[in-house]
Order: C-alpha cells, then sequence, then structure tokens
C-alpha cells in the first residue's frame, strides 16, 4: 500500500488519487465554494483516471459542464448530488441503511445522504415526512425502519426525531441536524445541540446539514454489518 499516495496538483488544488487504497473509498468533491471552473476542472481530471466522482453541494451549472464532457453523468436535483461513473451498480448495493426525515423541508439533505451511501455501495431506503408533530406516522413506518442495518435521522427544528428514534430501534442511528427552523433554531444549531445532548443512547451525530458525512458514515456501518453476517456465528466472537 502506498500509504502517501499519489497526488496531482493544479494551482487550486491536489487530487487524492490513491485515496481508494488507504481507505476503500474514493476522494468525493465538495462543490460549494469552488468556482465552476475549479469544480468541473478536478471532476474531470478525476474521471480522467477512472475515478468515479461523487460531487456534493453541486449546482445544477457544473452538471451541464460536465455532461458536455461524459455521459455518464447523474445529477440530483433536490440532493445537490452529482456522480460521474459508478462504484457499483445497484444490483450490487449491500444492506440496507433507512433514511428517515422529519419534514419535508430536511428532504434536500437527507437525498444527499441517500445518493452518497448509494454510490459507495449500499442500499438504501427513504421514508419520509414522519417527524415528533404527527408521531403516529413514524409509528406507521416502524416496521420498514427496523429492517435497515443503521438509521439516518434527518431533522431540522428542535431535532427530536433521533432520540424518539434511537428508544425504538435496535440499530445505531446517525442523526442529521438540518438549518431548516424559525430563527430561534440558529440555522441548525437547536437541532444539534438538541441531537448532542439526546439521553436515548445508540445516537452519533454529524454536524449541520453534512448529508454527506451521515451517509459516508452509515455506509461504513452498513457494509461491516454485512461482513459480519457473512462470518458463521461460532466465528464472530472468538478470540486467538
Amino acid at each position: 500500500m502506498n500509504l502517501t499516495g499519489d497526488t496531482e496538483a493544479f494551482d487550486f488544488a491536489v487530487i487524492d488519487s490513491r485515496r481508494s487504497e488507504r481507505t476503500g473509498y474514493p476522494e468525493a468533491v465538495y462543490c460549494a465554494g469552488k468556482t465552476l471552473e475549479q469544480a468541473a476542472g478536478i471532476i474531470i481530471r478525476m474521471r480522467e483516471q477512472g475515478i468515479p466522482v461523487l460531487g456534493t453541494k453541486a449546482e445544477p451549472a457544473l452538471a451541464r459542464r460536465i455532461a458536455l464532457r461524459f455521459s455518464e453523468v447523474e445529477y440530483d436535483v433536490l440532493g445537490r448530488t452529482l456522480t460521474v461513473g459508478t462504484l457499483c451498480s445497484p444490483a450490487e448495493q449491500q444492506g440496507l441503511i433507512a433514511v428517515v426525515t422529519a419534514g419535508t423541508s430536511d428532504l434536500g439533505i437527507a437525498r444527499e445522504a441517500v445518493r452518497t451511501a448509494e454510490f459507495f455501495g449500499s442500499k438504501v431506503t427513504l421514508i419520509t415526512d414522519v417527524g415528533v408533530a404527527g408521531i403516529h406516522r413514524l409509528f406507521n413506518r416502524l416496521s420498514d425502519i427496523r429492517k435497515a442495518q443503521v438509521i439516518i435521522a434527518v431533522a431540522g427544528m428542535e431535532g427530536a426525531l433521533a432520540g424518539v428514534l434511537a428508544g425504538l430501534v435496535s440499530a445505531p442511528v446517525i442523526a442529521l441536524p438540518t438549518s431548516v427552523g424559525y430563527g430561534a433554531s440558529f440555522g441548525g444549531l437547536s437541532a444539534l445541540l438538541g441531537m448532542l445532548s439526546s439521553c436515548a443512547p445508540g445516537i452519533s451525530v454529524v454536524n449541520i446539514d453534512n448529508g454527506f458525512g451521515a451517509g459516508y458514515q452509515a455506509n461504513l456501518i452498513n457494509k461491516l454489518a454485512c461482513s459480519q453476517a457473512s462470518v458463521p456465528p461460532w466465528e464472530q466472537h472468538q478470540t486467538p
């Protein structure tokens, strides 16, 4: 393994060309804050090297620019994710992740988490609008949620969905706060602090609107669960 890794430098970026050899997955491109030319230059060069690319927080203009060069572009308008090439086909996706949203307004960030986890090889089900304001809606979907090996709870406002879910399921819950909410929600800070302060065990928390981080982490947990399931039960807990 090349621990230093091969890189390729632009005036504005250094591409980590061999990240997948160290971590199992290629570098993703965070497109916000980059000019159109910068983001396009990075994505095009990565794809020319044969690297499947996931771009997050990507605007439609970037997708149109990349589509002029490659025919394999997929763009999710709501989730603002751009993919060029694939790591695996839908038939090769493993396990199951449930991405659960409190409200429809959380759907954009949820879609980013969905597309991230799918890109890296996990099967995902999206369950929407089951927040605590109408908690009976959540109970109606519990049987579907409980099939998942890891759950992403996406919520703004006070962020209560994550704690409620963690008290109802046996799978780990990744809490994903969103910037949805009125003034005192402070752009997602209330949801973030509420999720961090939850008394329910089994919750981990990512940053506000970080759908990519939640999807990536959920994929890692899901893949570990899948690999453990392939080991016979009598070998799973043996010590040398």
